[in-house]
């Protein structure tokens, strides 16, 4: 079962969606969610380090499972909807610290005006 925290693999649309690229992203929706949908919402992940404030830095220390052969970020502005089905394989999992951070950042976005 994908659980929240978990590092996948998937397709990820770019963002004027033209195509696709095979991507790492992080599981942001909750295991309760991940369980009874079949849907999974997701953050990008990747190697090209922003430092936007909607972003933030992965390090190998971050991760409870896996392995990252570099630093990267999570771009948690990057958030999408994709099905179970495209899932290519799960890469890791990142800790619970982490996860804070991403829900900081989301609460920062998400707030009412």
């Amino acid at each position: 079962m994908i659980t929240q925290r978990s590092i996948l693999l998937v397709p990820f649309p770019f963002s004027d969606q033209s195509g696709k690229k095979v991507r790492p992203v992080c599981v942001v929706s909750s295991t309760h969610y991940n369980k009874n949908s079949q849907d999974l919402l997701v953050a990008g992940i990747t190697s090209n380090i922003s430092k936007d404030q909607y972003t933030t830095l992965l390090d190998p220390n971050d991760l409870e499972e896996g392995t990252l052969h570099t630093t990267c970020c999570i771009k948690v502005e990057n958030i999408l909807k994709i099905d179970k089905d495209l899932v290519i394989k799960p890469i890791g999992k990142i800790n619970k610290q982490k996860l804070r951070d991403v829900h900081d950042i989301l609460t920062h976005i998400l707030r009412p005006d």
